[in-house]
């Protein structure tokens, strides 16, 4: 028997019990992490958040210009 054929076999309040555990479990390990990182001392620096943000790939949003329209292959001339 899979995991997910013995989840459906839970009644409708285990299993409603079961994702609300799942989604504490989450936000309690976000919330610890963050501490955990303080604690320990391995919160990024300056110069690791200037890295990342080079890495990262950079979006320029262009505005539609209101020059002459194009016709596509579907459009007849």
């Amino acid at each position: 028997m899979t995991l997910l054929q013995s989840f459906r076999n839970l009644s409708p309040r285990a299993r409603a019990g079961v994702g609300v555990g799942l989604l504490a479990w989450g936000g309690l390990g976000l919330y610890l992490s963050d501490r955990a990182e303080e604690q320990y001392g391995l919160t990024p620096t300056d110069d690791d958040k200037a890295a990342l943000a080079q890495a990262l790939p950079r979006i320029t949003a262009v505005d539609k210009s209101d020059g002459p329209r194009r016709s596509g292959p579907d459009e007849k001339k």
